[in-house]
């Protein structure tokens, strides 16, 4: 895992308010932000959207800011809570179950200081075992919506119009401007994210990276990929895959009735319940799988609250 480095002393006059949301992640959550609480750089703020486990109890000890929220109101939600309980310039999204040294930190801030176009800034991220993790993306499209719904994706992973993955490993060995980078560590100029109002609440979770980047393109900014910061991510810890995937096809959906024209969006919206039927049919001897994806089409059939009510 990262070790950290004394550079994080660098940081301190310029400030970073790292912001963890935690759900059921005590299993994690300490290896996260101990680490954290040991640079004066850095000021750590936990949100804890109402886990049934109890997991502000195992950071009890550590000098943070945590937040006890009454209800479990999305990733979103829990962000823009420990983002207004700071004042730092920086404002660092990172997962309960990722790990990132004070040295990725320091170079994260001085890329957004290098340039005062961007917004964000992303590192390298990887899993445990070391294995690289495809954080850049494209916007979503409906091309890649229906490639992958027929699952024209895998037999032209690298070709852009199938995904939104950017899977060239090329990629990732030098710095990027892709369309739009994982929320699962992100370090953010403060002024940008209030600029367009912090992140979409009405996001449970999933998308709300992909709309809180696609907003600060929209106002102006540019974002980065960074190599030269590596972070650890385990990912997938707090929930199985099967219960998550009718939250994930309710921000598509969101996502494209926000977004995209009245054409456009009846368009994606088909296209999702294609891909959640066709990966349906696909999972049939994995029952859990299976219901999650029948669940995900219920989900994206059902009427959505309209932007902006």
């Amino acid at each position: 895992m990262a070790e950290m480095g004394s550079s994080g002393a660098n940081v301190a006059a310029r400030g970073v308010d790292a912001v963890v949301v935690s759900y059921r992640s005590r299993e994690t959550l300490r290896a996260c932000v101990a680490p954290l609480c040991d640079l004066d750089s850095v000021n750590v703020i936990v949100v804890d959207n109402d886990s049934p486990d109890d997991t502000l109890e195992t950071i009890a000890d550590l000098p943070l800011d945590a937040i006890r929220s009454p209800r479990n109101g999305g990733f979103a939600y829990g962000c823009n809570r420990g983002a207004a309980a700071g004042s730092a310039p920086y404002v660092l999204l990172i997962n309960p179950d990722a790990e990132i040294s004070a040295a990725a930190i320091e170079t994260l801030v001085r890329a957004l200081e290098s340039d005062p176009l961007l917004a964000a800034v992303g590192p390298c991220i990887r899993g445990e075992d070391g294995a690289l993790k495809r954080t850049q993306r494209r916007f979503p499209r409906l091309r890649s919506t229906w490639s992958q719904a027929f699952f024209l994706h895998r037999l032209a992973p690298r070709a852009p119009w199938t995904d939104e993955v950017i899977w060239d490993p090329e990629a990732y060995i030098r710095p990027g401007a892709p369309e739009w980078l994982s929320g699962a560590c992100l370090l953010i100029r403060r002024s940008a994210l209030e600029k367009v109002g912090g992140l979409d609440e009405r996001f449970f979770l999933y998308c709300e990276d992909i709309d809180l980047c696609r907003r600060l393109r929209q106002a102006g900014y540019e974002l980065r990929f960074d190599p030269a910061a590596t972070v650890y991510h385990q990912g997938g810890a707090s929930a199985p895959r099967g219960s998550t995937l009718p939250i994930y096809a309710r921000s598509r959906v969101l996502y494209a009735r926000k977004h995209y024209g009245r054409a456009a969006r009846s368009l994606e919206i088909m296209g999702v319940v294609a891909g959640e039927a066709t990966h349906a049919v696909t999972s049939m001897t994995r029952p859990a799988v299976f219901r999650g994806h029948a669940a995900a089409i219920r989900a994206a059939l059902r009427p959505a609250p309209v932007p902006g009510s």
